[in-house]
């Protein structure tokens, strides 16, 4: 969000979108967990700081200015600016590789001048015979670039904090750095000892007194600087997957004026109703629809879906795909951030920045740990200061303690997980929207479907018509088709189809109204027409004849949704209209059941229609007849029963029935996107997604309790070990840094997530009995 957007002075005018900061100087959990602290602490304010992503997403109300927030996190001792989405992309694609540059070279220069420093001067307290005139100022000149300049990073941030009286990670190290080099000097010049020999070189690895700790201060150096490097690189590539799908948007576009030229301009300066064309090869610029041409667009780097999409006149595109093999003209609907990959990509973006209620935990204790590890430090040494008198090793167990602890792990072992779960789910066509989702999708043990739209390709077509004794066809078809072509519902379009090729002109309606899960009415050429199902004839106590009821008995016992048409009262007619099952509906349900999952068909279609759709896909349990506003009440209901419920629907109709649910599962269709309501956003019209979605959740949940139960548990275990003399300064630092990238190599575990799904006629199509158990994924 620009600077722009909280300049103006009226309040009405300032944007209610949370603000998006880049955060620059963090170094640990501890140091996000202050940035937090510090902007939480303004009045208006509540902010979420994410130490993988290094960004602040801020709400604010029409009082705080944005020049407020900087100043409030550089008060903190960091840096912040303004996250411009349009850009931003590549400028923080920059900005870590710059990191990792930055990282690597001050690592290089560490390894070079301290390896042979930390090998000469345990050599010669080893071997003191080896010792030549000079040594200690060799050894000295070797280890001043690696504990200065190499450590410069750790130190500056140190600095930095302890001038706004606060510590973070790089406190603990620039200490034990510092502090292992005052010691060393000392030793080298002034108390040149050699090590016990009945100790050897086993006893100054892993005791914690030795004769001389500069191998200490060295590798942590090289230790902390490798880990970082790791850290950041990880961070880089888990980010790529986004990267990737923001860049997917093109550059220019052809735009057709209202002579017919074409112009090819930046692609932001396309506005909402123009002309473009798309040629074969190229990336469509924006949400549209199709005006003249047909062909396959590749979607494939959006949604996953290896099969290219048929579109023709009057279907709808999407921004960043690509057209194969045909030319179009294609009106904008959607442009900038209104389109269906900004608002995708906005949302992994907010998901990222999420918080686990555990994560939230592990923030607090980050916040307090630092200052807690450094006074544990000092009891350690005085402890063992007074019980051994030794103030070699009293210093050696000091310094272990200082370098031992990690409270990165802590801060990185949701965010990690959920950047590379985001990314890699944006590559296969699942969107998470945050922690809930996560949290939910290994609780649930019943998926509600719904059926048009979502198992069905919500394409109908008119199989049969039947017109009433004394009623033309023409008549029934040219009446019917005028009240429904004011209406958008599939069922109305297919009718509207299905009259347009026998009836050459259909008259105009009037007063028309659409009746929600009934059907629609009108007026035409002076008669009211009510066109719908069953229930609404009945609803208006309109008798049907024996042939039209003895009909509708038919198809729907074929699976057809019948249609009934009444003039001024009098039943005219009717239509049966088939909806085609999605190839992968069978598949899906089938992959669901594999999970232990429970599976319901929820539709507002007739129950023999509803039924016949769930015996071929294989669903058992069948819920008909419900209205769109009613479908809520049914998740309600099943909720209330003890069961935890997934909804799966269109996201439009469906809405108050994915809010309902535990877990809200979005199928988007064309540009239609539902953010609103959904846990997860499935771009794909492969149903395989929906099992491949609850995979995913689950493995992305494990790989966060992992981490988390490795982070706490490293902690745990390593600071009494240290504080008890049990490892040697130079095995803390080596373990301190290995512990975030543990927690990092991890959760990049994701990235390979779908590689080996199995294929939809590999699954079992069992189906769980009742009170089966739900297994887990």
């Amino acid at each position: 969000m620009s600077a722009a957007a909280f300049s103006s002075s009226d309040s009405a005018e300032r944007s209610t979108e949370p603000v998006e900061l880049a955060i620059g100087g963090m170094t640990c959990a501890a140091c996000a967990t202050r940035v937090e602290r510090k902007l939480n602490k303004l009045d208006g304010v509540s902010a979420t700081v994410n130490y993988a992503t290094e960004e602040a997403s801020v709400t604010t109300d029409d009082a705080v200015e944005l020049d407020t927030l900087i100043s409030q996190v550089e008060n903190a001792g960091y840096s912040a600016s303004p996250i411009e989405r349009d850009s931003g992309d590549a400028e923080l694609a920059q900005t870590g590789s710059e990191r990792v540059r930055y990282l690597w070279r001050r690592l290089v220069v560490a390894l070079i001048c301290g390896v042979p420093a930390a090998d000469l001067s345990i050599t010669l307290a080893l071997v003191p015979s080896l010792r030549f005139t000079g040594w200690a100022w060799v050894v000295f000149a070797l280890m001043v670039p690696v504990v200065t300049w190499c450590a410069y990073p750790f130190h500056y941030k140190a600095f930095v904090a302890a001038r706004h009286g606060a510590s973070s990670m790089d406190t603990l190290v620039s200490l034990g750095i510092v502090a292992a080099s005052v010691w060393s000097t000392y030793t080298i010049f002034f108390h040149p000892g050699t090590v016990a020999e009945s100790d050897g070189l086993l006893g100054l690895i892993l005791k914690p007194g030795g004769a001389i700790y500069l191998d200490v201060a060295v590798f942590v150096t090289i230790f902390v600087l490798a880990g970082r490097l790791l850290e950041a690189k990880a961070k880089h590539t888990a980010g790529g997957a986004l990267r990737a799908l923001a860049t997917l948007g093109a550059k220019e576009v052809a735009v057709v004026d209202t002579d017919g030229v074409e112009h090819r301009v930046p692609v932001d300066q396309l506005n909402s109703g123009d002309l473009f064309v798309v040629r074969p090869g190229e990336t469509i610029a924006t949400d549209g629809e199709v005006l003249r041409g047909a062909c396959a667009v590749d979607t494939s780097a959006m949604t996953g879906e290896s099969v290219p999409a048929e579109v023709t006149e009057g279907d709808t595109v999407a921004g960043g795909t690509v057209a194969l093999g045909g030319r179009l003209v294609v009106r904008a609907t959607k442009v900038g951030s209104d389109t269906q990959l900004a608002q995708l990509v906005e949302l992994v973006e907010r998901a990222q920045t999420d918080k686990a209620t555990v994560q939230r935990l592990a923030d607090r204790i980050s916040g307090v740990f630092v200052p807690v590890v450094i006074a544990l430090a000092l009891v350690t040494f005085g402890t063992w200061w007074l019980v051994s008198g030794s103030a070699e090793t009293a210093f050696g167990t000091g310094l272990a303690v200082l370098i031992i602890a990690c409270p990165c792990a802590l801060g990185l072992a949701t965010p990690t997980a959920l950047l590379v779960a985001s990314g890699r789910g944006a590559q296969l066509g699942v969107f998470i929207k945050g922690h809930h989702a996560l949290e939910s999708a290994r609780a649930i043990d019943t998926v509600v479907l719904d059926k048009t739209g979502t198992l069905t390709t919500a394409r109908m077509s008119v199989v049969a018509t039947r017109a009433s004794d004394g009623v033309s066809r023409e008549r029934l078809l040219r009446l019917a088709g005028a009240v429904e072509n004011a209406s958008e519902h599939a069922l109305a379009r297919a009718i509207t189809a299905a009259a347009r090729q026998e009836v050459d002109t259909l008259p105009e309606v009037a007063d028309f109204e659409s009746l929600a899960g009934l059907g629609a009415c009108g007026r035409v050429s002076g008669s009211e027409v009510l066109i719908g199902s069953t229930r609404l004839l009945t609803s208006r106590n309109i008798e049907l004849d024996t042939s039209l009821r003895a009909a509708c008995s038919e198809w729907e016992t074929q699976g057809c949704t019948a249609v009934l048409v009444a003039v001024d009262g009098e039943p005219i007619g009717g239509f049966a209209l088939a909806d085609t099952v999605r190839a992968s509906a069978r598949g899906a349900v089938s992959g669901l059941h594999e999970l232990g999952l429970r599976t319901v068909l929820l539709t507002g279609d007739n129950d023999a229609t509803a039924r016949s759709v769930a015996t071929e896909i294989g669903v058992r349990e069948v819920i008909s007849e419900v209205m769109p506003a009613d479908k809520a009440d049914v998740i309600q209901r099943l909720q209330q029963d003890g069961r935890t419920v997934a909804m799966v629907g269109d996201g439009v109709n469906d809405a108050p029935a994915l809010a309902r649910a535990d877990l809200g599962m979005a199928i988007v269709s064309g540009t239609d996107v539902a953010l609103g309501a959904a846990d997860l956003v499935l771009v794909r019209t492969d149903l395989q997604v929906v099992p491949q979605a609850v995979r995913l959740s689950r493995a992305t949940l494990r790989t966060i309790r992992g981490n988390l139960s490795w982070a706490f548990g490293y902690n745990v275990a390593a600071l009494p070990l240290a504080a008890f003399g049990l490892l040697n300064p130079l095995i803390a630092g080596a373990a301190m840094a290995l512990s975030s990238v543990f927690v990092v190599s991890n959760s990049l575990r994701l990235r390979r997530f779908g590689t080996s799904m199995p294929a939809a006629s590999s699954v079992s199509t069992h189906v769980p009995d009742e009170g089966a158990v739900p297994a887990e994924a």
